[in-house]
Formats: structure tokens, C-alpha cells, sequence
């Protein structure tokens, strides 16, 4: 195995012989019960990573889980559990997060371009903030509110004068359709004031993602509570939440290195020390969004070689699944040049690495391309090939119909214990029963399992 994907299995998935282990599971037993391609979650690992975050986090802080990284149901139910609230970004994961059990209240919603039938419905059930991208959308939330006859807790999404530098995709900074700019604030906050029905609680600030720096998320962070000040002087009262967004990232490729965390806490400490008793900053809550950071590591795609070919000296391994269901991976999500994610043979974990090979999918494009002279253990048809760090922006971030082929299971696992996610939209099977479960039978299962 290459360095990263040998790091990923020594620090969360343990190795059964020569066969890869999760959630004290081995995947080949995972594959014979519900076949390939198939999502897997492991609880544990989710725990990791929220415990690891969580300690690293100030006590004023809370987080929200953001829903869009990865939104099967045992996913939210599980962070729900541990008390984050959720942040969305379309009125399709707003009804995922009230049906997985989520308050409205304790829901933020963000995003350009909500449209007024989506701000209606939201208004009407009670959402906890919608945090606003353009001077547009604060008069329509306004409107609404009038016509409802309610008010609205509203944050200012602002699109920072500064970028920040270390993130793998920058959304402040530079023109954008995310936020109001930073420039116009001032102008801004005149509107907003203008509206009695708009109660402005808190603004937003996110300006990237896949940061891996924790200097980098001190600056943004430094930067919010400036940004913060310049409000409650204008506002004349604390906000009530200050949402430094998300943007915590986590190792995909050989040159990266995870986020360091205890790096990330005392800088954190020493930044909010600066600022205790401070009194624009009285009662505030301070929140994080993460999403990829909580699942990312949790989740791996599991599938298998259907055919082996060599074609004019390069050898294809061609799998049963591909970008249909993990864009990603393929390199067709957000990389400029195509670089192989951590991937293994997951019931040769222990072979030696002697055959460089490209990975494909099934799809009649070229683009439809797993890995690029990836150096792996000598296969075999019927092997399984696992791709880690497969939690997040996975199935949900896929175009899971092109070419109409069937769309990935998902599973979730807790000590040994498992449950199939079928397609959504349709019934849930227990292929470990041989029976087919109503939505309310597994929602039971997976209560019992959360």
C-alpha cells in the first residue's frame, strides 16, 4: 500500500490476515453479504474525529454538522446524537434533516440563490437562521415575513476582503456569488436595519475549504471576530452567533498532511483569551460547520474487478463501480490534474506492491478513471479494490444516473454490527435477513444502533 492509504488502515481499520477490517467487519464478508459497489460508514471512526474536533474547539463553541458532505440518514442521526446542529444548503436537506430527527431551530441555512418558495417553506417551519448571500435575498426573506406575519433570525454571509491562503478551493477573497463582499457591509447592514421583520443574530464568514493549516483557520478566525466588532458597533448589542464556516480538511494525496490539531487548540485558546470579558462578544456563540472533516475518514468505497485487460502495454483493472459514484475519486470534482486517491487491494492488504496499473469504472468515457498508474499487489478478478477517504462529497456528489447503471448501497457499522441504506427513495433491504424492511423497521434498527 502507498504511505497515506497504509496510514488511513494503521490509525482506523485493522487488518484481518491479509484482508482489510472495518467497523470489526472484514469488507470481503461485507461484499459477499451485500455485493459491490457499496458505501461504508464505520460509527467509531465518526467518534474519532468528533471527539478529536470537539476537544480541540473552545467550550463556546458548537458545531454543525454541514449535511452536504455526505447526508445519509445513520450519518446525520449519528452527529445529531452527539449534539451538533445541522447546516444546509437546499430545502432537499432541510427535509433530510428534520427527518433524521434534527429541530428546525437548530438548522442554519446558507447558500446562493434560495428561491422564495424554498425561504417560505423553511420560514414557515420554524428554521433557526438563514444566512443571507445577496441584498435581494434579505428584502424577499422580508417580504415573506411580512406576508407570514413573523420575523426572521438572519446571519450576514460575508465574502471576506482577504483569501485564505492554504485551502484547496478558495471562496472569499476574490468575485463570487457566495456572500455579500465585505466592501459593502456598511451598506448592507442599512438595509437590513431597514426591515423590522430581518433580526440580524449573527454573520457568517467561510473562505475556503480543504484548509489543512491551522495557522490559516487563526487568521480566518482572527478575521471573523474583526468582522464581528464592526457589526455590534453598528448594531449596538452582541450577535448572538458568530459562524466561521467550515473549511477543515482532511489528507488526500501523498503530499498532504492532516490537520494538526493540537496546533489548531492552542492557537484557538490563546485567540479567545484575548477576547474573554470582551463585551461585544457577551453571550455569543461561536460555530463551526464542518462536514468533510467528521466523515471523510469514516467512509470508504468498496468494489470489484470485473475485468483485467491490457491494452497496448498499460494494464486496466476495470472495476463494477466508477464516477458514476464516486466523481471525486475520478478527478472530475473540483482537481485541475488528476491524482489517485488512497486506494488498496482490500483482501491483499499485506501482498507486495509490484504491478503499476490504471483503475477504471464501467462508463463508456475515458474520464471514467479510479487511478493512474497506481502501483498495487498483483490482482485477480474478483478481487476488491477499496477507495479511502470516501465519507465525504462521495455518492451524494455523484451523478449516480448517468448511463442509468444501479446506484451504490450504503452501510452503516458499529462493533460488528451493520445495516444497509438501499437507494433512496425506495425500500430498505436487510440482505443479511433475506428480507425487505419497511423505512420505519430499519429507522428502528438504526435507533437501537445510535
Amino acid at each position: 500500500m502507498a504511505d497515506l492509504a497504509a496510514s488511513l488502515v494503521s490509525k482506523y481499520f485493522p487488518k484481518s490476515g491479509n484482508s482489510l477490517v472495518i467497523g470489526d467487519v472484514s469488507v470481503v464478508q461485507l461484499a459477499e453479504i451485500y455485493g459491490t459497489p457499496i458505501f461504508i460508514y464505520d460509527r467509531a471512526v465518526l467518534d474519532q474525529k468528533f471527539d478529536a474536533l470537539r476537544s480541540a474547539l473552545p467550550a463556546r463553541f458548537s458545531i454543525y454538522y454541514s449535511i452536504k458532505a455526505n447526508p445519509c440518514p445513520a450519518v446525520v442521526r449519528h452527529f445529531l446524537s452527539r449534539g451538533c446542529g445541522i447546516e444546509i444548503a437546499s430545502v432537499g436537506e432541510f427535509r433530510k434533516a428534520l427527518e433524521a430527527g434534527c429541530p428546525a431551530e437548530r438548522i442554519l441555512f446558507a447558500g446562493p440563490g434560495k428561491s422564495e418558495a424554498e425561504l417560505e417553506l423553511v420560514l414557515s417551519r420554524g428554521i433557526g437562521e438563514i444566512h443571507m448571500e445577496s441584498l435581494t435575498e434579505a428584502r424577499r426573506i422580508a417580504a415573506i415575513c411580512r406576508r407570514l406575519g413573523r420575523r426572521a433570525q438572519v446571519a450576514i454571509r460575508i465574502n471576506p476582503a482577504g483569501e485564505a491562503e492554504g485551502g484547496a478551493m478558495r471562496m472569499g477573497g476574490r468575485p463570487a456569488p457566495f456572500g455579500i463582499d465585505e466592501e459593502i457591509l456598511d451598506q448592507v447592514l442599512d438595509a437590513v436595519f431597514a426591515e423590522p421583520e430581518l433580526d440580524l443574530c449573527g454573520i457568517h464568514l467561510f473562505t475556503g475549504t480543504q484548509i489543512l493549516d491551522a495557522a490559516v483557520l487563526e487568521t480566518q478566525y482572527r478575521h471573523g471576530l474583526e468582522l464581528a466588532r464592526r457589526v455590534v458597533k453598528c448594531l449596538g448589542r452582541p450577535l448572538r452567533t458568530l459562524d466561521f464556516g467550515g473549511g477543515l480538511g482532511i489528507p488526500y494525496f501523498a503530499h498532504e498532511h492532516e490537520l494538526n490539531l493540537e496546533s489548531l487548540q492552542k492557537r484557538l485558546t490563546a485567540l479567545f483569551q484575548e477576547i474573554d470579558g470582551e463585551p461585544a462578544f457577551e453571550g455569543t456563540k461561536f460555530i463551526v460547520e464542518p462536514g468533510r472533516f467528521l466523515a471523510g475518514e469514516a467512509g470508504v468505497y468498496l468494489t470489484r474487478i470485473s475485468d483485467i485487460k491490457v491494452s497496448r502495454g498499460k494494464k486496466f483493472l476495470i472495476v463494477d463501480g466508477g464516477m458514476n459514484h464516486h466523481l471525486a475519486a475520478s478527478g472530475n470534482l473540483g482537481q485541475t490534474i488528476k491524482r489517485n486517491y488512497p486506494i488498496a487491494i482490500a483482501n491483499k492488504l499485506t501482498a507486495p506492491a509490484d504491478e503499476t496499473v490504471d483503475i477504471v469504472g464501467p462508463l463508456c468515457t475515458p474520464l471514467d478513471t479510479l487511478a493512474r498508474a497506481i502501483t498495487l499487489p498483483h490482482a485477480e478478478i474478483g478481487d476488491s479494490v477499496v477507495i479511502f477517504q470516501s465519507g465525504a462529497y462521495g455518492r451524494s456528489a455523484s451523478p449516480v444516473g448517468f448511463l442509468s447503471h444501479p446506484e451504490p448501497a450504503e452501510i452503516f457499522l458499529q462493533d460488528g454490527r451493520h445495516a444497509l441504506v438501499s437507494r433512496e427513495g425506495e425500500q430498505f433491504e436487510s440482505m443479511q435477513q433475506g428480507s425487505r424492511q419497511s423505512r420505519g423497521e430499519v429507522n428502528r434498527k438504526l435507533s437501537a444502533m445510535l
